[in-house]
């Protein structure tokens, strides 16, 4: 079973100390290319930690709405950033649970409309900066999984193990729209691809940490590939570098 960090307290002293021992391996790339599944399927294998940071973004935008402020102020929503009281969970089922100032806001981050929050909050510098301290606390021994956007080129530059997936918008916007037909939502795929589109656009060209391999990432199309083998060949390559 995987380990997970369910608090930011590491202190920066404590930080330097082990940010060069211990291992991590980066799974980047925009949503709905699998790197959620495979990062926990990943963390799982190996027992180490699992950052997925896309749920602080998500966190900081579903505060905003709860606090009243708009995502497009941004030093009011930096603010919320600066000071999120965010708390991570597993629930009896495996399932992470993620609470903001104690109110449970598991569904409510996963939404398309969490999603869009996300990505609006994620391009003001200021906020970035504020969650940056926030996922290197995660580093901890034996080592972590970090799945996110900015994980290989930003957060964790010097990990010797890097993954970017990729897939076509169509292909995602597809399996998004059977993921909330199964969940009984009523949804549009055309608008569901129009808002991915969107977001990549929005993701891939901001002024901060914008969503790009990392020079040294392995990239993986994953559009026509079962997560099966997609899982295969990153742990072909998390054995060629010894982590098993």
């Amino acid at each position: 079973m995987c380990l997970r960090a369910v608090s930011a307290c590491a202190s920066a002293q404590w930080q330097i100390s082990y940010v060069a021992s211990v291992p991590v391996i980066t799974v980047d790339g925009p949503s709905g290319v699998g790197k959620g599944t495979i990062s926990h399927m990943l963390a799982d294998r190996l027992g180490w930690h699992l950052l997925d940071s896309g749920a602080l973004y998500r966190v900081t935008g579903q505060a905003c709405v709860i606090e009243g402020v708009s995502w497009d102020d941004d030093p009011a929503v930096a603010d919320v950033a600066r000071h999120l009281d965010v708390a991570f969970s597993l629930a009896a089922n495996g399932e992470m649970l993620v609470a903001y100032k104690g109110l449970d806001v598991s569904a409510a981050i996963r939404t398309e409309e969490g999603g869009r929050g996300a990505s609006t909050v994620a391009a003001i510098p200021a906020v970035r900066e504020a969650l940056f301290a926030r996922q290197r606390d995660f580093l901890q021994p034996p080592g972590l999984v970090a799945d996110g956007r900015d994980m290989g080129t930003v957060v964790f530059p010097d990990a010797p193990l890097k993954f970017f997936l990729t897939a076509s918008a169509a292909e995602r916007a597809e399996r998004r729209y059977k993921q909330l037909l199964e969940k009984g939502e009523s949804v549009s795929l055309p608008r569901l691809l129009a808002d991915i589109q969107e977001r990549d656009e929005r993701d891939s060209s901001r002024s901060v940490s914008p969503l790009v391999p990392a020079e040294d990432a392995i990239v993986i199309d994953s559009s026509a590939t079962p997560i099966s083998d997609v899982f295969a060949r990153v742990m072909l390559e998390v054995k060629k570098k010894g982590f098993i």
